[in-house]
């Protein structure tokens, strides 16, 4: 802390935690919606024969998809945490970020194994991303 704030320093904290929180949504959200761009053209390039021939073209679009919509609302996160932060906002960012690696992870995997029994693991992604929304929901009764 810096000599002479006082008990100012003490506001300081908190301002600091939000601006990190706001810069990890808007990091990891830019982040996972640039891989998903990249691995959806490389799905939709490089490997869509692969993807076709053991029929499952639609699984990996559907993760790219998945990956898109949980980096966008990590995007949104970080906007709306610059106006109005609270830990619900916080505990959502976090949700919404392991739903973007469990959920589309466990199809990308699928995908490159060919073995669906990794599709197990897709509903625990799935909670997570609905976690994140009703966290952002309470939030809005919590203002």
């Amino acid at each position: 802390m810096k000599e002479g704030l006082g008990n100012r320093a003490f506001f300081l904290i908190p301002l600091a935690a939000r601006y990190r929180m706001k810069k990890f949504a808007l990091f990891t959200g830019s982040l996972i919606a640039g891989l998903s761009v990249a691995l959806g053209a490389f799905g939709a390039h490089a490997w869509k024969d692969y993807l076709r021939e053991i029929n499952r073209l639609e699984t990996f679009e559907t993760a790219s998809r998945y990956q898109m919509y949980g980096g966008i609302t990590l995007l949104i996160l970080g906007v709306w945490q610059m106006n109005f932060s609270n830990k619900h906002l916080k505990s959502a960012a976090y949700f919404h970020f392991a739903g973007c690696i469990i959920f589309p992870g466990s199809l990308y995997l699928i995908c490159l194994t060919n073995m669906g029994i990794w599709g197990a693991i897709a509903p625990i992604g799935g909670l997570c991303f609905l976690m994140g929304y009703i966290l952002m929901m309470w939030s809005i009764f919590k203002k």
